[in-house]
This record gives C-alpha cells, structure tokens and sequence, in this order.
C-alpha cells in the first residue's frame, strides 16, 4: 500500500507510491473501464448527477490494504469499503471500483475519469494545489523492515546515516523525502517495488531496513521467520515530527461532493463505525485521527 516530496524532485522521478498487487487483472480492468470513463463529464452538480447515475467511479491503486482485489476476484479494502458505506448514505448505490497506476491517480481524476479517488493518498500541500480532499480517514506513522532482533537498533532516519546503514524504500515512497530530509544521499537508496521486495531484501541480506508505513511493515512481516517491524515513529522534518494522514480526493469543482463526503466522515469517526470499518484491514486505534485536510495542506 501511499500514499511529500518537492515539486524538483517531483518532476526527476515518478510519483507513484502505490503498486498494482493485482496483476493482470486489476490492469485488464483499469483498460476496460478507463475506456468508458474518457468521455466528457456533464458540468452542473456533480452529487445531483450522481444520485441521478446511481454509481461513483472511483479510482484506486490496488494494493492492500487500501484498495486491491481479492482471491475471489472482488474489489475490496479499507477505501472500497468505506466508500460504499458513504456514497450509499448520498444516494449513489453503487461504487465502481478503477484500478490504476498511482501516479494516474489525480490526472485520471482531473481529466474526468474517475469521480473520486482514494488509494492510501497523503494528503500534501502540492496535491491540495491540485485536487481537493476530505478529512482524513487515518493518520500514519513510519516503521522499519528490519531483521530479527533489529541488530542495528535503528528507530529514525537519523540512525540509518549515523550508521551507514544499506537503506531501502519503495518507488516513489514519502520514505524517501524523509531519508534525505535526514542527510541520506538520494543516490544511496535502493528503490524497490513494494514492502514484499523489501521484506525479502531485507531477509536475504541485500539491505538492512527497508522504510515504509508502519501499517503495511506490521502486515508484510506478521509471517516471517528472519525480519519483524520497529515500533511506529515519526519522521523528522526540518526538526519537526510528520505525521501523515490519508484522504479521499476530490475535483476541485466539486466542494459540494467533498463537503457532503465529510459530513458522513465525521459522523462514523464519532460514532466508531469508522474504525469498525478500517480494522479489519489492519488499522489501529492509534491510526484513527483528528487532523484535517485544510491542516495537512498547508
């Protein structure tokens, strides 16, 4: 599974932070449906022509355990999920669940392809001058793949370049601003597809850590024999602490949409039906949240 770098290094590499776990099908399905939603969107109120359609688009990245498919073949996880719960609440019966690149993501969702997207995203200031978010559903923390019995007691970024510890992280991973951040040379990093690839360098010897979110280093190591997860921190940045949070996001046309969006978000969050629904998928308490998108954009 998110998903905070400069707008320079931006354009060097890739924004995806999520990869398709899904494989063949959750790209036949982006291929099928990406078709169908390029054609133009009728302007006016997007939540009124919604209702009237009676389905959302809405795009994912597919990985678990934000939203990916299943054994069975289903469209499933935390965001699939709550946004049934949600849309349904509007009047939109049906969500119609878009595989896609992470980095197509907000493009897709300003070209009008999809109505809404929601893939484990970081709500960020250069995002927010894009699209428009809701409230976060949850809050983030970091963690690290290490092996067994972290040898090398490492618990901040501050200690893999104290060290000279063998880092890696993902394909455009927050993790990776946060490692520069802390005086790692961008160039040192070895970039991997996902937490299984770390998880088995980090297994195999090949690196020492591999950095990630503590939701998906607690899910990838649960079976592992050789590496476990440290305790969640968070980063240092500009010698503040970073805590991310996770959102829906929104054109930035449809206020009216996001607004109706969080009125249901908030009464879950107070409720608790919010963490009903995101527990299952490996979510703590302690990842429930109330920070704001206006916050985490500035």
């Amino acid at each position: 599974m998110a998903p905070t770098r400069s707008e320079e290094s931006r354009k060097r590499r890739p924004i995806s932070r999520r990869i398709l776990l899904a494989g063949g099908a959750a790209l036949g399905a982006a291929g099928a449906l990406g078709v169908a939603g390029c054609s133009k969107v009728p302007t006016g109120d997007t939540l009124a022509r919604l209702r009237s359609q009676g389905i959302v688009r809405m795009g994912i990245a597919g990985e678990a355990p934000y939203g990916f498919i299943d054994e069975q073949g289903n469209f499933t996880g935390e965001a699939v999920e709550l946004a049934k719960v949600i849309f349904k609440r509007l009047g939109i019966p049906k969500v119609q669940p878009v595989a896609t690149d992470f980095s197509s993501l907000i493009p897709g969702l300003n070209s009008q392809q999809f109505d809404v997207v929601s893939a484990g995203m970081y709500i960020n200031k250069d995002r927010c001058a894009q699209v428009i978010f809701a409230d976060p559903e949850y809050q983030m923390l970091d963690s690290f793949i290490v092996p067994k019995g972290n040898p090398k007691k490492l618990t901040s970024y501050q200690d893999i370049k104290r060290t000279g510890t063998r880092m890696a992280t993902g394909t455009g991973y927050a993790q990776i601003d946060y490692a520069v951040a802390a005086g790692i040379p961008e160039k040192d990093l070895v970039i991997l597809q996902d937490p299984v690839a770390g998880l088995n360098a980090v297994e195999s010897g090949r690196v020492d850590v591999f950095a990630g979110t503590a939701l998906t280093g607690r899910g990838v190591v649960r079976k592992s024999t050789k590496a476990e997860a440290t305790e969640p921190f968070a980063p240092l940045v500009d010698g503040k602490k970073k805590i991310d949070g996770g959102g829906f996001a929104f054109r930035s046309l449809d206020a009216e949409l996001r607004d109706a969006f969080n009125v249901e978000i908030h009464r879950m969050k107070k409720s608790g039906e919010l963490f009903r629904i995101l527990q299952p998928f490996g979510f703590t308490k302690s990842e429930m949240t109330t920070l704001t998108a206006k916050e985490l954009c500035r």
